[in-house]
């Protein structure tokens, strides 16, 4: 797993596999699935994170992978 928080747009992508991407969906407001080839929900974006999540700290570019 893969977690990325990008300050400067505020947009946050957890991604749970390596696959390429081979869709996207946008399932609310600023909220996009992505899909492998075998339509696996492998990862998601949150687009205006900081506004989207309570409590979110994201004072910073950060990477985070377990």
């Amino acid at each position: 797993m893969n977690a990325e928080y990008d300050l400067e747009v505020d947009v946050l992508r957890i991604n749970w596999s390596e696959s390429e991407i081979e869709e996207s969906d946008i399932i609310s407001p600023g909220v996009i699935l992505d899909y492998d080839v075998e339509s696996n929900v492998i990862g998601i974006e949150i687009l205006n994170a900081s506004k989207k999540i309570n409590n979110f700290v994201g004072k910073s570019n950060s990477k985070i992978k377990t």
